[in-house]
C-alpha cells in the first residue's frame, strides 16, 4: 500500500490513528480524529475512514465498539477474524429499523438477509435491524448501516446493544448499569446519555457487526 495513493487530508487521518493506536493502545473515536486533524465535522472524518478501509490501510474490528484497527493487525483480547469465502453467508431474519418506534416484529414476519461469514461467525440467535439516525456516529454506525445482534441471556457493561423502550421505542445504545439505573449512551456529541429504571427497559440484543449500506 502506497500513501501516495491517498489524499493529503486522507494522510493526515491515517498518521493520526497510527499515532493514536500507538500511543494510546485503543481506536481513536471519530470526535477525536477530527479534533486531531483540525477538522469540525465529524461525517467528513467517517468519509475519511471509509476511503482508508477501502483502500486496504484500515479494518474494522466487529466487536462491542465497532473500533476500526490497522489492516492485518490482530483484535485485541480476540483470535484473527476468519477469512470470509466469497459466497459464502447466512440468511438471517431483517426486523426493519432500530429507531422504528415499535417492537420488534415477530419471527414469522421477518424478512430473510444474507450477511457473510466473516460478520455472523456462526453465533446462534442473530438478527438484523437497520439504523435510523446518528446517534452512534462516534462509533461509525451511520444512518441506513445494517447491524447484525445477538440475543443473549446476559449483556455487559459498555456493549452496544439495541433495547425496547416501554415497549414502544427500539434504539441502539451503549448499555450501562449503575445505583441510579440503566444508561443508555448515545455516541454523538451532540446527544446526552439518559437514565431509566431497570423495569422500563428490555435488551433485544447485542451488537456483533455493522453493515455499510450503500
Amino acid at each position: 500500500m502506497k500513501t501516495a495513493n491517498l489524499t493529503k487530508r486522507q494522510q493526515a487521518v491515517w498518521q493520526f490513528i497510527q499515532a493514536f493506536l500507538r500511543e494510546e493502545g485503543r481506536s481513536p473515536t471519530l470526535k477525536e480524529i477530527a479534533d486531531g486533524v483540525g477538522s469540525s465535522a465529524v461525517s467528513t472524518i467517517h468519509k475519511h475512514v471509509q476511503h482508508l478501509i477501502d483502500k486496504g490501510f484500515l479494518e474494522r474490528s466487529h466487536g462491542s465498539g465497532n473500533n476500526i484497527v490497522l489492516a492485518g493487525a490482530p483484535e485485541a483480547d480476540s483470535a484473527p477474524p476468519p477469512v470470509p469465502e466469497p459466497g459464502v453467508g447466512r440468511m438471517l431474519p431483517f426486523y426493519g429499523e432500530v429507531a422504528a418506534g415499535a417492537p420488534l416484529l415477530p419471527e414469522s414476519r421477518a424478512l430473510p438477509l444474507e450477511v457473510p461469514v466473516a460478520i455472523h461467525r456462526d453465533r446462534d440467535d442473530l438478527f438484523v435491524l437497520r439504523v435510523k439516525g446518528d446517534s452512534m456516529v462516534e462509533d461509525a454506525i451511520l444512518d441506513g448501516d445494517l447491524v447484525v445482534l445477538q440475543q443473549r441471556g446476559d449483556y455487559r457493561n459498555g456493549e452496544r446493544v439495541v433495547v425496547l423502550i416501554d415497549g414502544e421505542e427500539v434504539t441502539l445504545k451503549e448499555l450501562r448499569r449503575d445505583g441510579q439505573g440503566i444508561w443508555l449512551i448515545p455516541h454523538n456529541p451532540d446527544l446526552s446519555p439518559r437514565c431509566y429504571a431497570p423495569e422500563r427497559i428490555q435488551v433485544q440484543g447485542a451488537l456483533v457487526g455493522v453493515m455499510r449500506s450503500c
